[in-house]
């Protein structure tokens, strides 16, 4: 069970009450939470051109390559920060680096 902090009356608390810094009061993991919608560049993944070397998932700092038996299944829109680096370390430039709003607008497009 996570403990919960009930911290209303936090002014009155003094130096011996306070939680030791950088405490996490609840568990959980960043599924938890989506990171994603501050990204300004999206990867975009050119299937022809990968070969699924998983270079690119070893590399994500946010684990927001997917992967599906073995494969590279997509990217995790709702994590990935756009940071860029799969398609630094793509040694076939299948992931492109575009902006959120060229990408977005190429998938309505598509549909």
């Amino acid at each position: 069970m996570s403990k919960k902090w009930n911290f209303k009356d936090i002014v009155k608390w003094g130096p011996g009450r306070h939680e030791p810094g950088a405490t996490i009061p609840e568990s959980g993991t960043a599924e938890d939470y989506e990171t994603g919608g501050w990204r300004t560049e999206r990867p975009v993944l050119d299937r022809e051109k990968c070969n699924d070397c998983m270079i690119c998932f070893f590399a994500c700092p946010d684990s927001s390559i997917r992967v599906e038996n073995g494969k590279l299944a997509g990217i995790d829109l709702r994590h990935c920060k756009g940071c860029g680096i799969c398609a630094q370390v793509c040694p076939r430039d299948a992931m492109e680096m575009k902006s959120e709003t060229r990408a977005r607008k190429e998938e309505e497009e598509k549909t």
